[in-house]
């Protein structure tokens, strides 16, 4: 099987340049250890453990079960570091005391995330999806950045990765990047690390996984939805997020009214406004994973146009390493440079 080390691996102890990107709703306790004993990088939102005293007991499981297994995967948290966020100190200040060693911050500035980290020597990676966004967080001094392209599933960028990551590179050479969006083959894989990534996150692939504890018709909507299923909504959180178009996103429609929008920008009212938005899409999101449930929201990228199988995500991170073998093998068979 092949091993890829880099800076990457080396840098947040894993031993295949791949983040099981967080999902809110989905990522759980099993993905995460599966993530871990498979050698990967696991993420979970931290909004996916809003009751009391849950996200304690979940890091201090997740430090020891990596301790115990002396496993070469490793695993992280996801912060939404926006003010609308009720909980983001509260959680920050968790995850700090438990000493989570791996951070990706999303929607908001990293700095408090980031000084935080590397009193303990975490690690910060922010999500970025232009160089403007990506020069803000190099400025806090952040480890990473997560190259939030095209085809994403969630908040996706507007670029193609084949363009954003190799300008993410020339601009900030010395700060890695993961490429994200649209990846679920060991060839996508092999493909980000050509044009200087130096790996990838991949969500939407591992919702449909055994280990996810959504409902079957999520699960079966991804493996049988092909990219042109895949449109951009701002109804959920008023940032643009790409669901599967399914008969509900299009009954509620894809776009704010003109009075949300006038609201969500008016400086008196848009801090409020965006969290009532951002309340209502969350509690839509959780009853559509309640099963037969017509009211379907299902976040969720273009590769579902590659996914055929609901399997466990321990076969699914087997199958990428395979993939990215044989995508090597093939491409050296392939190609003669002279």
């Amino acid at each position: 099987m092949i091993k890829i080390e880099n800076e990457l691996t080396k840098m947040l102890g894993i031993n295949f340049p791949v983040i099981m990107a967080p999902m809110f709703l989905v990522s759980n306790k099993a993905m995460m250890e599966k993530a871990i004993s498979s050698g990967i990088m696991g993420v979970f939102p931290s909004l996916n453990f809003r009751r009391e005293g849950e996200l304690e007991l979940l890091l201090q499981h997740l430090n020891k079960y990596k301790s115990e297994n002396k496993s070469s995967g490793n695993f992280g948290v996801n912060l939404i570091v926006q003010k609308t966020n009720p909980l983001y100190e509260k959680h920050l200040k968790i995850c700090v005391e438990n000493k989570v060693p791996f951070y990706i911050t999303s929607l908001g500035n990293p700095a408090a995330v980031i000084k935080a980290a590397h009193s303990y020597g975490g690690k910060v990676f922010c999500d970025v999806t232009n160089l403007t966004h990506a020069g803000k967080s190099a400025k806090h001094n952040c480890d990473g950045f997560i190259a939030v392209g095209q085809g994403a599933g969630g908040h996706a960028g507007p670029f193609p990765l084949q363009v954003l990551v190799p300008a993410l590179k020339e601009n900030f050479p010395n700060i890695p990047v993961i490429a994200a969006g649209g990846i679920a083959t060991g060839s996508g894989i092999l493909s980000m690390l050509a044009v200087g990534a130096s790996g990838v996150s991949i969500g939407t692939r591992f919702i449909a996984s055994l280990e996810a504890t959504v409902n079957a018709e999520y699960k079966n909507a991804i493996i049988t939805s092909g990219m042109d299923n895949i449109v951009m909504t701002t109804r959920i959180s008023g940032t643009p997020c790409t669901i599967l178009n399914t008969p509900y996103a299009q009954k509620i429609g894809l776009q704010q009214n003109w009075f949300e929008k006038f609201l969500s920008r008016n400086p008196r009212t848009k801090r409020y406004f965006k969290m009532l938005v951002q309340v209502r899409g969350m509690k839509q999101l959780e009853k559509a994973l309640i099963p037969g449930n017509h009211n379907n929201l299902w976040c969720a990228g273009q590769s579902v146009e590659l996914i055929e199988e609901i399997i466990s995500c321990e076969k699914i991170i087997e199958k990428l390493k395979l993939e990215t073998e044989m995508a090597y093998l093939g491409l050296n068979k392939n190609v003669t440079v002279s």
